[in-house]
């Protein structure tokens, strides 16, 4: 299976998990995207189409402390930062949009860290 292919099966499945997951006033929806580098969250309202909180490995207060930006602990700082900025944003609970990828490694990182910070999904 060549690269082309991989790319369209992802988008395909992100396509599927879009279909379900929408984020409103009460339950915003919380975004992760992980490339091969990095892993980027957001916490975005469907409804107005704005984004409440972000945080990402390429975070100044981040780049600092981490070895690596594309470890499972750089997800679990990602995810305790996020957590901060939805409570200063004054959001508590959402929905998770994995982007389509397998919830593990990373993406499960990133969760139960925001989880642990205080957001519930």
């Amino acid at each position: 299976m060549n690269s082309l292919e991989k790319n369209r099966q992802l988008a395909r499945r992100q396509q599927r998990v879009r279909q379900r997951i929408f984020g409103t006033d009460a339950r915003p929806r919380l975004n992760v995207f992980r490339s091969s580098s990095h892993i980027y969250a957001q916490i975005i309202d469907d409804l107005k189409g704005l984004t409440l909180a972000s945080a990402s490995s390429l975070d100044k207060s981040l780049r600092t402390t981490l070895k690596s930006t594309s470890s499972i602990e750089a997800a679990k700082a990602v995810g305790k930062l996020l957590a901060e900025r939805a409570k200063a944003a004054k959001v508590q609970t959402v929905v998770f949009d994995r982007g389509g990828r397998l919830y593990h490694g990373r993406i499960k990182a990133l969760a139960e860290a925001s989880r642990e910070g205080g957001l519930q999904f």
